[in-house]
């Protein structure tokens, strides 16, 4: 009886984990898109888009890391099977091309190279 609720900590623990990353992606999402209408309504400056784009990359990163470490958690601890195990990996490996790319939008660079500077 013990372990059951173990593993139903486990699995509460996960969500918990992937709910954190949605409302971290839904409030980076809304945050940046408020101050982008108001920066918009203040000035005309070109460099507005870009960083409104660099505001929901970031939100996007940090919400993806947590989307995927509470997959971990679940898959891990309480899925011991290799169809479960297959999954997550296939999970993480979309997730991780999407932290690539969102990367590569943000920095204008990919994670193991210097950002370039704007000159």
């Amino acid at each position: 009886m013990t372990s059951m609720s173990f593993l139903n900590g486990i699995i509460f623990t996960g969500y918990a984990v992937e709910v954190i990353g949605v409302v971290i992606i839904v409030l980076g999402m809304g945050g940046a898109s408020l101050r982008y209408i108001r920066r918009n309504m203040l000035s005309s400056h070109i460099d507005l888009y870009h960083n409104f784009r660099r505001e929901m990359g970031r939100a996007m990163l940090v919400g993806l890391e947590f989307l995927v470490a509470g997959d971990i958690i679940r898959t891990v601890i309480v899925t011991d099977t290799i169809t479960g195990v297959a999954s997550l990996g296939l999970v993480v490996l979309i997730r991780t091309v999407l932290v690539f790319t969102i990367h590569l939008e943000v920095e204008g660079c990919w994670p193991w190279q210097t950002p370039r500077q704007k000159g």
